[in-house]
């Protein structure tokens, strides 16, 4: 999937599933040069080494980025970077998408950029998994974000009562993903070996060893959510001298995104998600058959009739 639209007034919006799998190495180093550009005016010192910013193929080849650009001159504004992790649950298989990172240059924030941010990629991804519910993850120490996943996906572990909804439950499915990922998907969020996992609450200790360290944050530095029942869920669940996250599981499913879709998404960016969409369902579905139905031609794998 490589999507374009325009994602607000003046700024162009770009989504790419897999790009270690068909860039070439001058197009993943300025794919990795771009995120660098926006998490620089981001942290206020150091900079990330894991992950999509080290512009590895290996990492690029399971993530999916959506990356932001200013219209005018084409400067990286904003981005989300998400992985695809496929676990083995031991007689089945399992992808989780990692929410991963977001980061907005503070100079662009609040230009109607987080509707396609911190939603859209995982909509998108739910119709190239044929509408079939997609378990994601998220790891993270900020309130306003463990708020946004809570309220935000279905089957949300942990997740404090709230707005009115009750208090996530664990399942034996959220259990035996959370050991897997634990076990063997650690970097992907820059959890180091040493870090420890608490089963019954989902929280990591110790996490800020793993090449994260730079996003550590106090509680009076992290972004607080306007309900307070996450601001209290995450006082007293982290200890954030030590550095600790809270490791979130839940699914998007057919309800989650059109909900997200009809709260979110502004007006005038409703033909700019339909754009998007229309593209995801053309790429899974109709341009599979328009190339299968053409025998003289041959497309990737498929071959065209007659050919050796």
């Amino acid at each position: 999937m490589d999507i374009s639209f325009r994602a607000a007034p003046g700024a162009q919006a770009r989504v790419i599933e897999r790009p270690g799998l068909w860039m070439d190495d001058a197009q993943l180093s300025g794919l990795a040069a771009d995120l660098r550009t926006v998490a620089g005016k981001t942290l206020p010192a150091g900079q990330l080494t894991y992950g999509v910013f080290s512009g590895d193929r290996g990492r690029l080849e399971r993530s999916v980025i959506t990356l932001i650009t200013r219209k005018s001159d084409g400067v990286p504004i904003a981005f989300n970077a998400l992985a695809l992790m496929d676990l083995d649950l031991g007689g089945r298989s399992e992808t989780v998408l990692h929410l991963g990172l977001v980061m907005i240059d503070p100079d662009t924030q609040g230009g109607g950029l987080s509707w396609v941010l911190y939603g859209l990629t995982c909509t998108l991804m739910l119709f190239r998994n044929g509408l079939r519910p997609l378990w994601v993850s998220n790891v993270t120490q900020v309130p306003a974000v463990v708020g946004l996943v809570a309220s935000g996906f279905a089957n949300v572990f942990p997740a404090p009562t709230a707005g009115g909804r009750p208090e996530g439950r664990r399942h034996l499915m959220h259990l035996l993903l959370a050991r897997r990922i634990m076990a063997h998907q650690r970097h992907v969020f820059g959890v180091g070996p040493e870090a420890g996992f608490d089963e019954d609450r989902f929280v990591i200790t110790n996490a800020y060893t793993g090449g994260s360290d730079d996003l550590k944050k106090t509680f009076d530095d992290a972004p607080k959510h306007r309900d307070a029942a996450y601001n209290d869920f995450c006082r007293a669940e982290l200890d954030y001298d030590r550095g600790d996250d809270v490791l979130q599981l839940g699914q998007i499913d057919l309800p989650t995104a059109v909900s997200y879709l009809a709260r979110e998404v502004p007006p005038r960016s409703f033909a700019a998600a339909g754009l998007a969409l229309g593209m995801a369902v053309m790429q899974r579905l109709a341009l599979p058959l328009w190339h299968w139905s053409d025998s003289r031609r041959t497309f990737g794998i498929l071959r065209a009739r007659g050919a050796k």
